[in-house]
């Protein structure tokens, strides 16, 4: 049996947030509703007013690689020269195709640096084409191929920009990782309640799903040329390097202009458009599959033409080779965007 969390620490305030939840996706099969994905979203409007509140916005989440276009922005605050893929690539979570892994490296050559100097694990390409090309080439697993080598490749140049020690870059009380979580403070509005750590072994900084709504929308809406611009001009114009080959981080910013989106395991996201509306969510029980569609559905309710990404809001549900169902947003999305008006 697992004890439960003593009452007043990080970790029972955000399993207690389980306690508000709404329907965000379902998954229809055969005219029968299978499954049922419930979970927290928050949606602002384009002038920053928040449109909806669904479940519990405002409880501390682990915000996983969604947080990435913080690190990144973490990174050009501690004078990393970051710019174009670099700086998309950095905010990224790539599938570790061979340009993927060509600007990587490139981020640890001017950092006088080589892929030993990364501490993320070493995985395969998440490509499968590139995958198998390698598993035949007799290659093994290696780190700059691993989804988040891009953000340590940056955090690595910010330590050389500074002098600091490059081996300890991931402990939580490195300076760069100070920067991080007073970045991840800063964009959000929200003080961070737990320090966790993310599957590529970096610091990762509780948020809510409001404060990554505020987050994304401060990034599209900053001046131009300020450092929380450049992040969201480099993802937007290089989102190749965001993801990859059919990933729908990528999909989402190619189909939809001005868009900015990032994903991250265990059922979050975050998205905004060019005119300033937002959202963010995190789905319960981790699932990612319907947060994509869920998104963009709310951005649409929102008036943000996203009619180019029809394919990425089209998810079918197969039976064998047929078409069987589909994946629908859930009963209080689809409430509130009949009515986009406040909801809590």
């Amino acid at each position: 049996m697992v004890s439960p969390a003593a009452p007043g620490t990080a970790s029972a305030r955000i399993s207690n947030a389980a306690e508000h939840l709404a329907e965000l996706a379902v998954v229809i099969r055969s005219g029968v509703t299978e499954s049922r994905h419930y979970g927290w979203l928050a949606a602002l409007d384009a002038n920053g007013n928040v449109a909806a509140s669904l479940g519990a916005s405002s409880g501390q989440v682990l915000p996983r690689s969604t947080t990435k276009p913080l690190q990144a922005l973490a990174c050009l605050r501690a004078g990393a020269d970051l710019s174009g893929p670099e700086l998309a690539i950095a905010a990224g979570s790539h599938t570790g195709e061979d340009a993927h892994v060509e600007a990587v490296r490139s981020i640890l050559e001017r950092a006088g640096l080589d892929d030993s100097a990364l501490a993320c694990p070493a995985d395969w390409p998440e490509d499968e084409a590139s995958r198998e090309r390698l598993i035949r080439a007799g290659k093994t697993r290696s780190r700059v191929h691993m989804n988040c080598s891009g953000k340590h490749a940056a955090m690595l140049l910010a330590c050389t920009a500074n002098g600091w020690d490059t081996a300890g870059y991931l402990d939580p009380a490195h300076p760069l990782q100070l920067m991080v979580r007073d970045t991840v403070e800063r964009a959000t509005g929200v003080p961070v309640e737990h320090a966790a750590v993310d599957g590529c072994g970096a610091p990762l900084f509780s948020t809510t799903v409001l404060g990554l709504a505020q987050a994304f929308r401060a990034l599209v809406t900053a001046s131009p040329g300020t450092p929380e611009r450049l992040v969201a001009d480099a993802m937007r114009a290089n989102p190749f390097h965001v993801g990859g080959t059919g990933h729908a981080n990528s999909s989402a910013m190619t189909l939809v202009p001005g868009v900015l989106a990032k994903g991250g395991a265990e059922g979050v996201i975050g998205m905004s458009a060019s005119t300033g509306q937002a959202v963010a969510m995190k789905i319960v029980d981790g699932n990612p599959r319907a947060t994509t569609l869920i998104a963009l559905k709310v951005l649409e309710a929102l008036g943000v033409d996203t009619s180019g990404a029809g394919a990425l809001m089209d998810l079918p549900i197969n039976g064998g080779s047929e078409r069987v169902g589909r994946i629908s947003i859930g009963s209080d999305v689809a409430a509130w965007a009949e009515n986009p008006v406040p909801r809590w």
